[in-house]
């Protein structure tokens, strides 16, 4: 079958982890997908960009989270693209649930849509051999298979489930049935497969006909399906964003795309491809992938180091990180944490991640700089019933009318226009003005400017949690 005889490809965009391992970056509120770890894009943005050849696709469909929705929109603005539709998930249920949605969803207009699922945090640097192996794939999909990718393992690698391949296909190069599923191994166990040639990386990325997967979801796991369904029919359009029956969607049961049907299905196909791909699933993974001094460092930011050998070291904020005399070493500092961790332990992280959320703290959740469909603030000193911030205002964008029980707020404008709406005031405001909020005063602040808006923010009150906003109108739909 020639890639002129296939159908177009709808890829699914999957959005929905939280990357404990890659913190302190990695945070719940803007998770790995999210950041520029590997270029100066977002790996979701990359995600989407591998997917933009027009022959072999169709305009992508993104799953995701719904707390992060409008930083998706924004990333996915920027990148030029116009998605098929963002889906909000309430709550997270894996991958099979993510799975349903998306197939029944494009079998309305399509029915012998392809899908191809992508998580958005995978890493791949051959783009050709990417996309050789997705026209495999495609074409015994639309023979009729569910088809997965295994990746060619060239170390014993544990942090990876491997797939075992079974007889080749006839007529489809490089294209196995599926032998077993195999759980992360051991070490040895690792080393055996890699020695015997027969077991491939399970890379989480699937390729198969839409109405093929949903016939074999209803046969293996019927609730999953129902799940699905029904939370599409009580779902609504908000904006851009088509937004799920939170109690509909959560009644699904919560698991994978492999343990619901790969693993049970007789249709079950593999391509082995060697696309440089890995999950960046600890940081131990961005220093295999980066590019290393002639010492084996990778450095990023604003970095030192003195007698220092085969370490990843990155700076993500104001501060200078120096190091002398280790080897083998993981640093990353950002504005309010720092990790350092050895580089063999990094899949660890998460216990520590963990024990700060059993703690109540923050860092887990969010970075000091705090992303809104408006822009950002971030946080910069805070005391005894005092907070000060720095608010960013992108162009044409306005906050919600609101007002505060708790709290006062006094703006000073540092460069930018500001139009402030105070009770039944509208004041104009241009750089080194100011304005006083008085505690409950109804308010909105708004950027009718062409370029962005910044100004310090001071709150001063007996309370100073984001939680203290009343919002009478908003332009984001969260009033």
């Amino acid at each position: 079958m020639t890639r002129s005889s296939l159908p177009k490809i709808h890829p699914v965009v999957l959005s929905g982890g939280s990357g404990t391992r890659l913190w302190p970056m990695s945070r719940e509120h803007y998770p790995k997908q999210l950041l520029p770890l590997c270029s100066e894009r977002s790996m979701l943005q990359e995600t989407a960009l591998r997917v933009r050849d027009p022959a072999r696709f169709a305009a992508p469909l993104l799953v995701c989270n719904q707390e992060h929705r409008f930083i998706i929109a924004e990333q996915v603005r920027q990148s030029g693209l116009t998605p098929q539709g963002i889906v909000l998930e309430p709550v997270a249920r894996n991958t099979a649930a993510a799975a349903a949605v998306a197939a029944l969803t494009l079998a309305e207009t399509d029915p012998d849509a392809l899908l191809l699922l992508l998580p958005a945090d995978h890493l791949i640097r051959d783009q050709d051999a990417f996309l050789a192996a997705v026209d495999a794939a495609a074409a015994v999909a639309a023979a009729g298979r569910l088809v997965t990718f295994g990746i060619v393992p060239h170390a014993p690698e544990t942090g990876y489930g491997y797939i075992r391949r079974g007889d080749a296909i006839d007529g489809h190069d490089g294209v196995f049935t599926v032998a077993a599923f195999v759980e992360k191994p051991t070490r040895d166990r690792a080393e055996e497969f890699l020695a015997g040639g027969t077991h491939l990386w399970n890379s989480g990325m699937f390729l198969f006909p839409a109405k093929l997967f949903l016939s074999e979801l209803e046969r293996f796991e019927p609730a999953v399906l129902a799940a699905a369904r029904a939370a599409l029919v009580a779902g609504s359009r908000d904006l851009d964003f088509f937004r799920l029956d939170k109690d509909a969607f959560a009644a699904s049961p919560g698991t994978s795309i492999d343990y619901a049907v790969m693993e049970r299905t007789e249709q079950a196909a593999v391509v082995a491809a060697d696309m440089g791909w890995t999950d960046v699933g600890a940081w131990s993974a961005l220093w295999d992938v980066g590019t290393k001094d002639p010492d084996g460092n990778v450095r990023l930011g604003d970095v030192l180091m003195h007698d220092t050998r085969n370490s990843y070291v990155r700076s993500d904020c104001d501060a200078l990180v120096a190091l002398v005399g280790l080897d083998d070493t993981i640093v990353v500092a950002t504005d309010d944490a720092i990790l350092v961790a050895a580089r063999d332990r990094v899949q660890d992280v998460k216990v520590l991640v963990e024990q700060l959320k059993r703690d109540g703290r923050t860092e887990p959740l969010t970075h000091r700089r705090v992303h809104r469909p408006w822009g950002f603030y971030q946080s910069i000193h805070s005391g005894d019933r005092f907070q000060v911030k720095r608010l960013t205002v992108a162009p044409g964008a306005r906050l919600s009318l609101q007002k505060h029980f708790h709290r006062a707020e006094h703006w000073v404008v540092v460069n930018g226009t500001a139009l402030v709406t105070r009770g039944e005031e509208e004041i104009l405001l241009r750089e080194n003005e100011s304005v006083y909020i008085p505690l409950g005063t109804v308010h909105r602040l708004e950027n009718p400017g062409k370029v962005p808006l910044n100004l310090i923010e001071v709150q001063s009150g007996s309370y100073l949690g984001e939680d203290d906003i009343v919002r009478i109108d908003d332009t984001y739909g969260r009033a």
